[in-house]
């Protein structure tokens, strides 16, 4: 299962690989990490998504995390109401005669292209890990010549807004 961490930390060289080895030596692969400055300057947040089956492993996992010298907080945001997104680079084969026929295909995904040549297009898409997903397996048929990923960012939603929401009478909130 895999597991969403964030983890606010001092930006300061050498936190990141301080904090790769702590999951090297506990033996998780990191399926994504992204890392940047926060609204508090000199703090960054990084988002951390491990695949974790054993519960007691991610808790010493995070007591560890606590004891880092430039780690102020960290939270296991899985099973919390959380904003999440990633975005998405993929450079398609596409001659002229197909251009019209992706343009079709990536509109519902509210993607975008934003580099074209004579032979491919290049689209970005931002959303879910599931809508990634399904567009990547869209354009595979057209022969994708690249792809970049920049992994999940995440933070928990504000419980005041939601229920702000709530007494409003909508059942979620729009992002």
């Amino acid at each position: 299962m895999n597991r969403v961490l964030t983890v606010i930390v001092n930006n300061q060289m050498g936190v990141l690989n301080r904090i790769t080895g702590l999951f090297l030596r506990r033996g998780f692969n990191i399926q994504s990490i992204t890392v940047g400055e926060t609204e508090t300057a000199g703090l960054s947040r990084m988002t951390i998504v491990i695949n974790a089956d054993d519960e007691r492993n991610v808790e010493q996992v995070i007591k560890q995390l606590h004891k880092q010298i430039d780690v102020l907080k960290v939270s296991d945001i899985t099973d919390v109401a959380m904003v999440a997104r990633e975005l998405v680079l993929i450079k398609v084969n596409s001659p002229l005669s197909t251009r019209a026929e992706l343009n079709s295909l990536i509109d519902p995904f509210r993607a975008s292209i934003i580099d074209v040549t004579r032979e491919s297009v290049t689209v970005q898409a931002t959303g879910d890990t599931d809508k990634i997903e399904a567009l990547i397996a869209l354009l595979r048929p057209y022969g994708i010549k690249e792809l970049a990923r920049t992994g999940l960012t995440a933070f928990t939603r504000d419980s005041d807004r939601m229920v702000e929401v709530a007494r409003q009478g909508r059942a979620s909130l729009t992002v």
